[in-house]
């Protein structure tokens, strides 16, 4: 029961928070599961793992996290197991052994866990170098009988501190562990190797693996482009394509590699003066059969919804800012989860306050008024926060590019030019990077 609560309360809090996209197969399939991920967001991580599955999954944690207040006992609930790091105490690693016992019992029993085998939540735009714990509990299990499948999840965040930006969960292949169990325990090291490597070829698989940051925009620039002259939508498996791509166009063709790095930053940058989200803007027609829908619905949205939005400004200001301030001085990979832990937190209390004081202040038909409607006041103050920046944007579009015809043929021109460059690019090295990757082992 604690448990349905809790993932019921998360799941909803975190789609929410986040724009969410699932790429994962249909049928998850029972028995022994062990998701391995990467790890970006501190807790954001695993709490993802709610909306990826509905099997009740057992989270292996770093042992500081069982002694704070409130997390602390969220993770005995949910029966968490402790992870002890050297870095956080050496004395206590003697201590993992019992929760490797308790992981391959639980996998054994044909549950499922999840575990971040890089150690450590970071920032860096590469995947960091895998922890054997997986391997060994997975491995373990599997000796022992259980047909055990290990599924990398690729965690892909648009901004992971930003309200409302995007995350893409990315499933990728289950891993059978059964092949890479040895013969003997002479075999041990030499098969938690192997498959140590083979979950971090699945984690490179479903993850953005760039060698700087800045890379980033290029790359959503480039699929973009490449989206656009297709006319389809955007792609996440051609986006890692261009990850991997652009790493080795880098080391092959530098020079060639800076040009187009440099024209791609100057018409990004460009895009951004006309406050064009992307390319697809310079395509719009605005004609009247189109401008006018818009302008009436848009209108109506704003005569309609703004006394509510200004009303919930003024319930809900206070509260909107404090998980903002909270964060403000914390690390990038646990700023996403102080925001959504204040922001829970705070919502409910909140909540309660302004039906008990509503209550207190008109009796208990207020009470009921204030306990039903705070929720989708709530939602709808964000909402229309959201869609006016939006609008904002759109009427920008609208006046910049619609009024000046010249800007927008000079823009489009350009945007042509880039993407035959992109085009070429993509069939040059695509060949290369769909070729089937081997393990060996």
């Amino acid at each position: 029961m604690f448990y349905a609560f809790v993932r019921a309360v998360v799941s909803l809090a975190l789609r929410l928070f986040y724009r969410v996209r699932v790429n994962a197969p249909v049928e998850e399939g029972e028995g022994p599961v062990l998701f391995v991920g990467n790890h970006p967001n501190g807790l954001i991580d695993p709490a993802l793992v709610f909306i990826l599955t509905r099997r009740r999954v057992t989270f292996l944690a770093k042992a500081p996290l069982f002694k704070l207040p409130v997390i602390g006992a969220l993770l005995r609930g949910l029966d968490a197991l402790p992870v002890y790091r050297k870095q956080d105490d050496p004395a206590q690693m003697g201590r993992n052994e019992g929760t490797l016992e308790a992981a391959r019992g639980a996998l054994v029993a044909g549950r499922a866990l999840t575990i971040f085998p890089e150690g450590k939540s970071h920032s860096e735009p590469m995947l960091a170098e895998l922890k054997t714990g997986a391997a060994r509990i997975a491995l373990g299990a599997a000796r022992e009988g259980a047909r055990v499948r290990i599924v990398p999840v690729g965690l892909t965040y648009a901004r992971k501190n930003v309200f409302r930006s995007e995350v893409l969960i990315d499933v990728g292949p289950a891993i059978d562990v059964l092949p890479y169990l040895p013969a003997d325990a002479a075999g041990e090291p030499d098969a938690v190797r192997a498959l140590t490597e083979r979950v971090a070829e699945g984690l490179r698989a479903v993850t953005l693996n760039l060698e700087e940051w800045a890379d980033l925009p290029l790359i959503q620039l480039a699929e973009q482009l490449f989206a656009l002259k297709r006319g389809g939508p955007l792609d996440s498996e051609r986006l890692r394509l261009w990850a991997r791509g652009i790493q080795v166009f880098r080391g092959e063709a530098p020079d060639r590699f800076e040009r187009i790095r440099d024209d791609l930053s100057s018409f990004s940058h460009r895009l951004e003066l006309v406050r064009a989200a992307g390319p697809a803007d310079l395509s719009l027609e605005y004609r009247e059969d189109t401008v006018v829908p818009f302008v009436v619905k848009n209108l109506l949205a704003l005569v309609c919804g703004l006394p509510l939005f200004v009303l919930g400004m003024a319930l809900f200001g206070l509260p909107y800012q404090v998980p903002r301030l909270a964060s403000r001085k914390t690390e990038l990979d646990v700023q996403a989860t102080v925001k959504f832990l204040t922001s829970l937190v705070l919502a409910l209390m909140w909540w309660v306050g302004l039906t008990v004081g509503a209550t207190l202040w008109r009796g208990w038909p207020w009470g009921v008024v204030a306990f039903v409607g705070v929720p989708p006041l709530a939602l709808l103050t964000l909402y229309f926060a959201e869609r006016w920046k939006a609008l904002r944007r759109d009427l920008s579009v609208f006046f910049i590019l619609g009024n000046r015809q010249r800007l927008r043929a000079l823009l489009l021109t350009e945007g042509e030019r880039l993407t035959t460059e992109v085009e070429r690019l993509a069939e040059e090295y695509r060949p290369r990077l769909d070729a089937p990757a081997t393990v060996t082992r």
